[in-house]
């Protein structure tokens, strides 16, 4: 074995090790469920990270940043992750006001409705399998080119890697695994940064050589490569995909399973609010600087392919053996993370939530849930088997269903007195069926829809007018208004002084990331590429409006305004007397 497989190996009996030692501490559903509700600020940030940073960050949008994309996913403001800000505002503090075990256990008591609720859980379930093929599919891809395996014995030395204390642990262990998986590949990330861009000479000679790369052109432009044999014909073809899927990917943080499930631990709701606006900042800052590694090899090499191999074949040639083993052991933890999380709330969601048995004990309940989720995960393992990886695609095609269906239901779920049960029902179902359908005649190639008719946008807008409607012509019942209600009684615990204090702290993070952001993006990304390109203004001025000048700008403006937001909310929200939420 070589120093590459010897790291991976290393780090999963480490992972299996203290998952099952988490595990000896479950004694009752809320261990198994929701850590407790116990978990603190650092395990609920590493959760949220390493569930969502899955191995399609570290391979799929590497590779599509390596290939065609670099100055695109670099300077393209992360929209996406301001939903973490105003999704833990508006629905996630909520969510964990409630007290569910599942976030679909919490659609179903908000509408007083069994239906709902197994709705919510099948949807989970098709949703987060395809989710879990893919990470898993990752995983193999990695451990298949590193250790003499096939990919089929990669697989599967993936999915006992992580199965095992998955389904042993349960959140307990998912959420201290995730955490130290979150810490190597966040570290692992700014290093490759450091000696990709180190081997040509820093960062400027580093940008001045992408700009002017022969075999690219236009890699670096606020738009990437586009045209005829590309994704996007046109650089408002990109511009409107990246806007929609931007919106898409921050209601998905905001309210998928995935995302707002981990609020169901926090400590406290100071918790969750201060746990995503540091996720927000540490995944923007840890994105740049993987895109723009990842962007920097085509000075090494510009023919990698798969182009999704691109951060291994770094690893392996453009870093010290050491820091190239360490990196690809985060990149494998990125995809472990990512499965344990998908795989914990499959097998919850089939357990309490499509199959509930409530008239059985704790220990009986934890039986079931375990057996559910290793059935869950043999039958991911045997379609991975028959099916070939396409990572970045399945990902976006997957995770953006339930910014369609449980985005419009999810808000409204807080904050409109009119939504009924009914509605709630058919808005999760429409917009799950509004999204998947057109995707699906879209991808066989039946049908060819515009950018501005991304199959996101179709199923939201279908589930919005579908509860609209049916909300119109239903009547909302007294206990489905007292459940509403009581979501917006400020627990007694959660007014301190001292505690509001450090969560608009923050908050002001966000609005400091922005604005660090903005202005490095000025003096080492636009100003050197304007200056290749020989598009400064006279006086070696900036162009104030270029493309990539307007979306350095972008970064400051989004996150200043929400960090800004979130301060003044948190202030009003817990420095006084909560109002109760009026009706939409």
């Amino acid at each position: 074995m070589d120093i590459y497989s010897t790291s991976i190996l290393i780090s999963l009996v480490i992972y299996a090790l203290v998952g099952n030692y988490a595990g000896r501490k479950v004694k009752h559903l809320d261990d198994y469920f929701v850590a407790g509700r116990q978990a603190p600020t650092l395990l609920i940030v590493g959760t949220l990270v390493a569930s969502v940073l899955s191995t399609n960050a570290f391979l799929g949008e590497t590779g599509f940043s390596y290939a065609t994309q670099g100055g695109a996913f670099i300077l393209w403001p992360s929209i996406w992750v301001t939903g973490y800000v105003w999704g833990a505002l508006f629905f996630g503090r909520y969510l964990r006001r409630s007290r569910a075990l599942t976030v679909a256990e919490f659609f179903g008591r908000r509408f007083d409705s069994q239906p709902v609720q197994t709705a919510a859980g099948v949807t989970l379930v098709l949703g987060l399998g395809g989710y879990l093929l893919a990470v898993t599919q990752g995983a193999a891809v990695i451990i298949s080119q590193l250790a003499p395996l096939t990919y089929t014995e990669g697989l599967v030395v993936a999915w006992v890697s992580y199965t095992l204390f998955t389904l042993y642990s349960g959140s307990r262990g998912v959420v201290i695994t995730d955490t130290m998986m979150f810490l190597l590949f966040t570290v692992m990330s700014f290093v490759a940064f450091y000696y990709i861009v180190d081997a040509h000479g820093g960062w400027l000679p580093t940008m001045d050589g992408l700009v002017r790369l022969k075999e690219k052109p236009e890699l670096m432009s606020w738009h990437g490569i586009v045209g005829p044999g590309t994704e996007w014909n046109t650089p408002l073809d990109y511009a409107i995909w990246s806007v929609i899927i931007g919106i898409a990917w921050a209601l998905v943080t905001a309210v998928s399973p995935w995302q707002s499930s981990r609020y169901l631990m926090a400590k406290s709701e100071h918790v969750v609010i201060r746990s995503a606006c540091i996720a927000a900042v540490v995944i923007a800052v840890s994105n740049m600087a993987l895109y723009a590694a990842a962007t920097a090899v085509n000075l090494g090499k510009t023919d990698i392919f798969p182009d999704e191999q691109t951060m291994i074949w770094a690893a392996m040639n453009m870093m010290p053996p050491l820091m190239g083993a360490l990196l690809l052991a985060g990149v494998t933890a990125a995809a472990l993370s990512s499965a344990t999380t998908f795989l914990s709330l499959v097998g919850f969601s089939v357990s309490q939530d499509i199959f509930p048995h409530t008239q059985r004990d704790d220990r009986s309940m934890l039986r079931f849930s375990r057996w559910v989720m290793l059935a869950v995960g043999a039958v991911t393992l045997g379609i991975g088997l028959f099916l070939p990886p396409n990572i970045f695609w399945l990902t976006y095609y997957v995770g953006t269903v339930y910014a369609s269906s449980w985005g419009p239901v999810g808000f409204m779920s807080v904050w409109s007195d009119k939504i009924t049960a009914r509605a709630a029902y058919w808005g999760i179902i429409t917009g799950f069926v509004g999204n998947v359908i057109p995707r699906l005649l879209d991808t066989l190639g039946w049908i060819d829809l515009p950018s501005y008719l991304n199959p996101v946008l179709v199923g939201g807008l279908i589930s919005l007018a579908v509860v609209l409607w049916i909300s119109r012509h239903g009547t909302v019942t007294d206990t489905e208004r007292a459940h509403r209600l009581a979501l917006h009684e400020m627990p007694a615990e959660e007014r301190s002084a001292v505690q509001t204090k450090k969560t608009q702290w923050a908050a002001l993070s966000v609005a400091a990331c922005g604005t660090f952001l903005t202005v490095a993006l000025l003096f080492f990304y636009v100003l050197p590429y304007q200056a290749a390109t020989d598009t400064l203004r006279e006086g070696d001025r900036l162009d104030w409006w270029s493309g990539e000048t307007l979306l350095a700008l972008a970064w400051a403006g989004l996150f200043v305004t929400w960090g800004i937001a979130a301060y003044t909310m948190v202030g009003r929200s817990y420095g006084k007397k909560e109002q109760s939420g009026r009706g939409a």
